[in-house]
């Protein structure tokens, strides 16, 4: 036997164990990815607590729409988070799970249809929040709080 034997044995080994755990690891990344829990904001203006209690201090002040991502529950209370991280608190009576977007992007075009190729109806600013109405491959279409609707491309916003 080679004196390199052992070594690449071991080495073989845990490279298999690697790739078994890799392939475990990207085989659970779709049932988290399935697992994220999004909601929007249901009153006008919703205080962002620090902690889950109304003696906490306001973290935020959150308007109607605007989506978030569920990281934990306790009682009814939610953390969440937004894209930059997270907020904190919100009473779940005060949450909606009605879908909306948060606009990333400094402009985006609001098109008449699905794809480039369609006119564009109005732009979107960032921060703007928009209700989604319906979903094609990576097209959303969206409502603006004037009534104004049209497609737009899901990546420059975030929610759902």
């Amino acid at each position: 036997m080679s004196p390199l034997a052992p070594h690449l044995s071991r080495r073989l080994r845990s490279s298999g164990l690697a790739a078994l755990l890799l392939t475990g690891v990207l085989a659970a990344a779709p049932a988290l990815a399935q697992a994220q829990e999004f909601l929007s904001i249901k009153g006008n203006t919703v205080n962002i607590r620090a902690k889950p209690t109304t003696k906490s201090e306001i973290a935020w002040e959150l308007i109607k729409g605007y989506p978030v991502q569920v990281m934990e529950r306790r009682d009814d209370w939610i953390k969440v988070k937004d894209f930059e991280g997270p907020l904190g608190w919100v009473h779940q009576p005060l949450t909606d799970s009605v879908p909306h977007y948060l606009i990333k992007a400094d402009t985006v075009n609001l098109r008449a249809g699905p794809g480039t190729n369609h006119s564009v109806v109005t732009k979107l600013n960032k921060y703007d929040i928009v209700k989604t109405l319906e979903k094609r491959d990576d097209w959303a279409k969206v409502q603006t709080a004037e009534g104004q609707s049209g497609w737009m491309l899901e990546k420059l916003g975030w929610g759902w």
